[in-house]
């Protein structure tokens, strides 16, 4: 299996069939660690046990993130496709679900441009507000600028946006390389 960096499409797909079979094995470590120590003693009251009851922890860790991204999906490819053949020139993020102290919010595509930033989200339940709020909280507590944070329910008027924030980048030629990349990881540190 071919590993997706986090941001790109298909990261969610691919990182919910690694979580599930991450649990898998951790499961099956610790009931074959328990079973060797009810076959060598034939009671459950033995040191293997004690070490399976422990290896319970990181397994449910595991379990906990497969239960978390299993709601959500990945960005079709098509859509990843025509975003990338329309905004080249732009910083795209894909296959988020960004968290805050009160919500998980999915977000299917995030484009910077500049001090711009602006998403798209499926989600009709995702609070568009809140999310905008949240990202620019987040901007300020990093010290980075932003000009305009603004999130749409609407792929049409999404797309549009990219294409005039694509066309902007085409014409000025600005050299924003450097600040983009900081804004990139700090949405992705945000990002599950």
């Amino acid at each position: 299996m071919k590993r997706i960096q986090k941001g790109t499409s298909g990261y969610l797909d691919y990182k919910k069939k690694v979580e599930i079979i991450r649990t898998a094995i951790y499961f099956l470590i610790v009931a074959a660690i328990f079973t060797l120590g009810y076959m060598q003693t034939h009671t459950r009251l033995n040191l293997l046990t004690v070490v399976a009851i422990v290896g319970c922890l990181p397994a449910a860790k595991a379990l906990v993130g497969v239960v978390t991204r299993l709601p959500y999906a990945s960005v079709p490819p098509k859509l990843a496709e025509e975003l990338d053949a329309k905004a080249p020139h732009v910083t795209r993020l894909y296959d988020l679900i960004i968290t805050s102290r009160d919500k998980i919010m999915p977000v299917d595509c995030i484009i910077i441009s500049d001090e711009t930033i602006f998403g798209y989200t499926s989600n009709e339940k995702v609070d568009l507000n809140h999310l905008s709020n949240h990202i620019r909280d987040m901007m300020r507590q990093n010290h980075l600028s932003y000009s305009s944070v603004k999130f749409y329910n609407n792929y049409k008027m999404f797309l549009a946006r990219a294409e005039g924030l694509e066309s902007i980048a085409v014409v000025e030629k600005l050299d924003t390389q450097e600040q983009e990349e900081q804004i990139r990881r700090m949405i992705l540190n945000l990002s599950m």
